[in-house]
């Protein structure tokens, strides 16, 4: 089995998350965009069509950076802490430190996650104007509508994406008899990306719907992941609960390219030249 290039410590797996989740975010942020809006109740359309694709940017951006680095921190982490459980036992291991590293994240990401899908369907004017109306709505809890559903739809996802991704890289270098490059390693994170949107697409759709329903005087529009996923696909139909398919696919796709294949190319340019290595 090739020779791993080693476990990365805190302060690289910040700096290296931190990079990755930038450069996917910028890059890709209007597909994101299109496939909020395709999902949103009022509709593409209504919801901004084509006009502003970047609206929220500024907030994913805040978000982006430390959300991928807590992630990151906490999966490799994990990882390495069950790297002596048996290799039947590994997917598992994957799973796990995906999960817990999602559920980390999210602690951070959910509430620019809330502001930009709500600057993207353009019910706001401006981030000011989003923190102010979700603080004097909803109060500090209405920066984290959403973080429950947020957390059921990415452990799914995560627990296809990392376990099929690591089994890809695996079974590759034992091909090649050599790790993964990182262009390499980010061709594995693609597929197996785009694996994992299409399956929990629905739960996608759940979250967007949450988010985007604010509570005002009374209940808010949608509430809970059962309910809302129900009322969707009995007022919609089932086929709604695929609204943005094609554009979450196709954005995964290519953010676990840029993602997976930033973030390995960090890490080893960090680990080789002993950037950090004493932090």
């Amino acid at each position: 089995m090739p020779r791993d290039i080693g476990t990365p410590n805190t302060t690289q797996c910040l700096v290296a998350g931190g990079l990755a989740g930038m450069a996917v975010d910028t890059a890709l942020y209007p597909l994101d965009t299109i496939k909020t809006r395709l999902q949103a109740h009022g509709g593409f359309l209504r919801s901004g069509g084509f006009r502003g694709v970047y609206s929220g940017l500024s907030s994913a951006i805040i978000g982006s950076s430390p959300g991928a680095a807590m992630f990151f921190l906490t999966y490799e982490q994990t990882k390495t802490s069950l790297a002596h459980l048996p290799a039947s036992q590994l997917p598992l291991a994957h799973m796990l430190a995906g999960s817990l590293g999602e559920i980390a994240a999210c602690l951070v990401r959910v509430p620019t996650e809330v502001l930009k899908q709500r600057l993207q369907a353009q019910q706001h004017r401006g981030l000011r104007a989003a923190v102010r109306a979700t603080y004097a709505t909803e109060g500090v809890l209405g920066f984290y509508r959403g973080y429950l559903t947020q957390v059921v739809r990415e452990i799914p996802f995560t627990c296809i994406q990392f376990p099929l991704y690591e089994y890809m890289k695996t079974r590759y270098a034992r091909s090649v008899r050599r790790p993964p490059s990182a262009w390499e390693a980010a061709v594995c994170g693609s597929v197996a990306g785009a694996t994992a949107a299409a399956v929990t697409t629905p739960l996608d759709v759940v979250k967007t719907r949450v988010m985007l329903s604010q509570r005002g005087s009374g209940r808010a529009e949608y509430s809970g992941i059962w309910p809302t996923l129900l009322r969707i696909a009995r007022e919609e139909g089932p086929r709604a609960l695929f609204s943005g398919i094609v554009p979450r696919t196709v954005w995964i796709s290519i953010g676990g390219f840029v993602f997976l294949g930033s973030y390995e190319k960090a890490k080893a340019t960090l680990l080789a030249n002993k950037v950090f290595s004493n932090a």
